[in-house]
């Protein structure tokens, strides 16, 4: 199984599992952050910042579990610690069926709340620390789902922007818009945020659909919807998308 065989699957684990840090983290600073009063803890700082996952997967009662184990805040997951680790070992002294590589991702997203914290301490895998942040059932229409195929995904984090970002968007035909909130150098490794204002120009776009960058002139927020969940979806190159309208 190739970790492009999993479409979505990939941007649906780090939707679900990366917005949980060490108590105490703080990032660099940016523009000022909008805040929810009654807001739970909320994870700071986040753009710009590196990180890769590792998907354990297992099948259980006719679905694909995936434990995603991630290195937020442990470490920046070094490019020669990441590009040694392999998957068949991973996955050999952990005891599942298949280890699946996820990244390395950068935030786009300056602020996150979200309920429920790391699932287990800490463990080295294969030569770069990380920690078990959400176990994510993945059915078979989860896993070959292609670029933009939105799934429907549970989560309870909230995504923040403050006045003054630039944030990507994809806009489809009936008015719908998704906001990236990580980008991939998992396809492209020279992928960098100065490059996300012209990557309409390398995109297949369905049709109708578009592509643009914009500054914004209010804080932007997006919870989950009344159903507590979230439309997403990715593109060809595994940039991670949220459904803001």
């Amino acid at each position: 199984m190739r970790a492009r065989a999993l479409g979505v699957a990939l941007a649906i684990a780090t939707l679900v599992g990366a917005l949980a840090p060490p108590a105490g983290a703080t990032g660099a600073a940016g523009p000022a952050e909008p805040t929810d009063p009654g807001d739970g803890p909320t994870t700071r700082g986040m753009r710009g910042d590196r990180y890769c996952e590792l998907l354990l997967l297992a099948p259980t009662d006719g679905m694909l579990v995936a434990q995603v184990w991630n290195t937020y805040r442990l470490n920046e997951c070094p490019a020669e610690a990441w590009a040694a680790v392999d998957p068949a070992t991973v996955a050999r002294d952990v005891g599942v069926a298949v280890a699946l590589r996820n990244g390395p991702r950068y935030w786009l997203i300056d602020s996150a709340r979200r309920q429920v914290g790391p699932q287990g301490p800490p463990r080295d895998l294969d030569g770069i620390e990380m920690q078990p942040l959400a176990t994510v059932a993945l059915a078979p229409t989860d896993i070959t789902a292609g670029a933009y195929r939105e799934q429907r995904v549970v989560r309870n984090t909230t995504m923040r922007w403050p006045a003054g970002r630039r944030v990507y968007e994809l806009t489809t035909p009936d008015g719908a818009v998704y906001v990236m909130q990580s980008w991939s150098q998992q396809i492209d490794p020279t992928l960098d945020e100065r490059a996300l204002r012209n990557l309409r120009d390398r995109l297949a776009l369905p049709p109708g659909w578009s592509y643009g960058s914009r500054v914004l002139r209010r804080p932007l927020r997006v919870p989950p919807d009344a159903s507590g969940a979230n439309g997403v979806l990715q593109d060809e190159l595994m940039n991670a998308y949220t459904r803001r309208t």
